[in-house]
């Protein structure tokens, strides 16, 4: 019987839970999870089998090569502890048991395939999936838009910021939480070896990063250096990081602009009654609001505001003030939303992104604006706190670019 941690650990893990069947597990992690199964069922010979498989298929990969290593080990005597190869740094063994033991409890405690992340509450129908990446997990899970109900698809390890998440200044090497969006796509041929197959920039900091006061800039979604196949879970200076297989596929679903990207600590799941629920009273409220715009009731129209609502250097007495000034000379309002985007970001503030095509007509004014709303709860209800056009993005490179200027 294998002593190392690991191997324990896959031993024994199985026997209190067992995983649950969501998307299937692709790749190298479909090929480790067999690896895993089984070193569970004490098949020491066929674990050894299917990791010649995996590092024939994939010879960077250095945790196959070190599990490989304690199973001839293992033929010959016990060893004390996973990675009792003597060839590689405390450090890097370190990295590779975290690795290790952050892809099995992927698999062993893999979410049901009926739950839905609360975050994607409506998707747009342009839409076609959503990325949510659980950070205690290092996972990134892909969800389709099915019929406007999420569903997932497919889920990669990931590796995120060396000093964690909550990223809130420039240069701490941490991940943002948040609701974002994908904002372009840059093909690794463009890029340093370190990016691998390529990148996908997001929009950090979005309208309510830069509200609260975060800086930092260059998150992207990118590859690793070629003579590698993962790191280690928390290695990177802030972007999520994927091995190059695994980012070409996600690739394959990201549409540049208009794939959002879910940043948690740890991914909240709800029932598929519970997620209709949340959708269903949101989405009343966003009702509510363009009803009491096009009614031209002003007054029920900014009860929908919150007190510290703030839009383009305007608060909320601003706002109020504007709004009944310009109401004041319309006979009627017609307000259609389109392509409605419905985001729950994560974190400890209750906060909604919603992102719609706003068309706009009046007996004096007519304006169509892609817009952007930022919701609260404040005394039981959802308000408004942001309100302005969307504006575009620009590709910023990562604040460790090689060869970037300080």
């Amino acid at each position: 019987m294998l002593a190392a941690s690991l191997l324990l650990f896959a031993a024994h893990a199985g026997h209190a839970s067992q995983p649950r069947d969501g998307a299937s597990l692709n790749g190298a992690d479909a090929q480790i999870k067999l690896v895993f199964e089984r070193i569970q069922q004490k098949q020491l010979g066929a674990a050894l089998d299917e990791v010649d498989r995996l590092v024939a298929r994939h010879p960077n990969f250095r945790l196959a090569h070190l599990v490989r290593g304690d199973l001839l080990l293992a033929r010959a005597r016990p060893i004390a502890r996973f990675g009792n190869t003597g060839h590689a740094s405390n450090e890097r063994l370190d990295e590779l048991r975290a690795e290790a033991l952050t892809r099995l409890r992927a698999y062993i405690n893999r979410p049901a395939a009926d739950l839905i992340p609360r975050y994607l509450l409506w998707f747009g129908p342009m839409q076609r999936h959503a990325i949510v990446i659980d950070a205690k997990r290092s996972r990134v899970y892909v969800y389709e838009n099915a019929g406007g109900t999420p569903r997932l698809v497919e889920d990669y390890y990931t590796t995120l910021g060396k000093y964690g998440i909550e990223k809130n200044l420039e240069g701490d090497k941490k991940t943002p939480v948040g609701a974002y969006y994908v904002t372009s796509k840059i093909p690794g041929s463009k890029l340093p070896d370190l990016y691998g197959w390529g990148a996908f920039p997001i929009n950090y900091p979005n309208e309510w990063d830069r509200r609260l006061g975060k800086t930092g800039y260059g998150i992207w979604l990118h590859g690793v250096p070629s003579d590698t196949y993962a790191r280690a879970p928390w290695a990177s200076d802030g972007c999520v990081a994927l091995a190059n297989p695994d980012i070409e596929r996600l690739g394959e679903r990201v549409q540049p602009g208009v794939t959002p990207v879910i940043i948690a600590d740890r991914v909240e799941w709800l029932t598929p009654t519970a997620w209709r629920v949340e959708r269903d009273t949101f989405m009343l409220q966003l009702q509510a609001w363009r009803a009491d715009w096009e009614n031209l009731d002003t007054e029920r129209y900014l009860s929908h505001y919150a007190r510290d609502f703030r839009s383009d250097g305007m608060d909320i007495s601003a706002w109020g003030a504007h709004k009944r000034r310009v109401n004041a000379g319309k006979t009627w309002i017609k307000v259609a939303l389109a392509n409605v985007s419905v985001f729950r970001s994560p974190g400890k503030q209750d906060l909604v992104a919603v992102t719609f095509d706003q068309d706009y007509r009046s007996n004096n004014l007519s304006q169509q604006t892609r817009k952007r709303q930022y919701w609260v709860v404040e005394d039981g209800r959802w308000k408004i706190a942001y309100e302005a056009p969307v504006r575009g993005s620009k590709v910023i490179l990562p604040e460790s670019f090689p060869g970037k200027s300080p």
